[in-house]
């Protein structure tokens, strides 16, 4: 990775001795000749891998050959994904994303800078985007992918909720409206369960041998959480108008029927699954004149409601000051 990183980095040509000085691994070897079975190793996995790695020099004074990657036949071209496939990728790419990769990969490109080398950070960096900051979210991934059950403390409905010693056979960690989430089979209850990784405290111990845990076939990990999560469903569905390039976060739980212009603005008219009507109604008073209800009337009348608390609250606020 760190190789792929420097040679992408730079339009230059850089020989085999400038390539040690700034890959990070490289400066370990012994001697000359370790470094250079490390690199000829290198330089053919990545050709093995179809990585484009050129060989040049960098002017007709130069005496040694030098390595660069092809960044117009090594980059992809346009990718069109759909709202689904692009949340897909997000998440994927912050769950490999890490600082172990990318503060070694920086400081790479820090010292071809100041060896007076062209460096295009922005093309070539790596930074670390894993959110997952819960200190119970790395040993759960990692029994996840030896297949060992665990034993944690979970502490239910939140603050001041009971906190349970709870042992699980993990299935998966998944994402779910910024929030992370066990799901696997819980013994104790001897049934499917997910717990909110934010409320387990102490050490997570991974138990038993590896391997032994196995995801059952077809198992819908992600609407096991929506389940839990999200209320029961009020039956039926609510037809909601949203302004043109506003409120996306809303936009992803419903399904765009036409386009249509309201109140003079252009917006697309959507169908909501009308879950909770209490619920439903702050999602859609939180976007103000981004957002008007269409039917049912129940609903709109709710988001008036809303509107109506939120001014009061205002003025009494105002008031006191």
């Amino acid at each position: 990775m760190n190789l792929v990183l420097c040679l992408l980095s730079t339009r230059q040509f850089l020989t085999a001795e400038r390539i040690r000085a700034t890959v990070p691994g490289y400066a370990d070897a012994p001697n000359d000749e370790a470094f250079f079975r490390m690199f000829e190793r290198d330089k053919t996995e990545l050709r093995e891998l179809g990585v484009p790695l050129e060989t040049g020099r960098r002017s007709s004074f130069d005496t040694a050959d030098g390595y660069r990657i092809a960044r117009q036949d090594y980059e992809l071209g346009e990718i069109d994904l759909e709202p689904d496939e692009a949340a897909a990728v997000a998440l994927a790419a912050r769950l490999w994303d890490s600082p172990e990769l990318a503060v070694p990969a920086h400081g790479a490109l820090l010292k071809l800078r100041a060896a007076g080398v062209e460096v295009d950070e922005d093309q070539g960096r790596v930074q670390p985007r894993v959110r997952a900051t819960e200190p119970a979210f790395g040993p759960l991934l990692a029994a996840v992918q030896a297949g060992r059950a665990v034993t944690f403390d979970h502490q239910r409905g939140g603050a001041g909720g009971e906190v349970q010693r709870r042992t699980v056979e993990p299935w998966g960690v998944v994402s779910y409206r910024g929030r992370w989430y066990l799901v696997g089979h819980d013994r104790d209850r001897a049934a499917p369960r997910s717990f909110r990784v934010s409320r387990i405290s102490g050490a997570v111990t991974a138990i038993g041998a590896a391997g032994a845990v196995t995801v059952p076939e077809g198992v819908d990990m992600l609407g096991m959480v929506r389940s839990s999560v999200d209320p029961p469903s009020a039956g039926g569905t609510a037809r909601i108008w949203i302004a043109a390039g506003r409120a996306h976060g809303l936009r992803r739980l419903g399904v765009v029927i036409r386009q249509r212009t309201h109140a003079g603005r252009d917006g697309d008219e959507l169908e909501v699954e009308l879950r909770s009507l209490e619920t439903v109604a702050r999602w859609l008073a939180g976007h103000g004149a981004d957002v008007a209800v269409l039917s049912p009337p129940e609903l709109a009348a709710a988001v008036r409601a809303n509107w109506a608390a939120a001014a009061q609250a205002h003025q009494l606020r105002a008031g006191a000051s």
